[in-house]
């Protein structure tokens, strides 16, 4: 099993992440964190990569139907949704597939939150290309 779900769109970060943002959003997720890669590093310890940003998306009911499935599962939680710049007009976007949960728990209960948040996840970055 990958471990990721992902699209390579050549589109500038900035507008990705906008984009990416408005996609979670159509599938019912909302941003709960967000890490600035890039600008915690120069920070922390004066490096300079590529601009890259960590989304922690939520989708509050299958949130609520994961944690009913298994107690400890927001050790996995949220959805972590990577977006990073690979050049000047191509960015990546990668989204932590759920079926981790569902591997690293070995809780079959999870099994169905995990489907419907890797389906709506798939239809965000699908979404993206279009």
């Amino acid at each position: 099993m990958t471990y990721g779900i992902s699209t390579t769109l050549d589109r500038p970060f900035d507008d990705t992440l906008t984009a990416v943002r408005d996609a979670l959003a159509e599938q019912g997720f909302g941003i709960l964190t967000e890490i600035d890669m890039a600008g915690t590093l120069k920070k922390k310890l004066d490096v300079d990569i590529a601009p890259q940003v960590i989304l922690g998306a939520c989708n509050p009911p299958l949130a609520h139907r994961a944690l009913q499935a298994e107690e400890s599962v927001g050790l996995l939680l949220p959805c972590n949704v990577v977006v990073r710049s690979v050049g000047a007009d191509a960015t990546v976007v990668e989204a932590l597939d759920p079926q981790i949960m569902v591997g690293v728990t070995a809780n079959d209960g999870l099994r169905s939150v995990a489907d419907d948040a890797a389906g709506r996840l798939r239809a965000a970055l699908d979404s993206l290309a279009s």
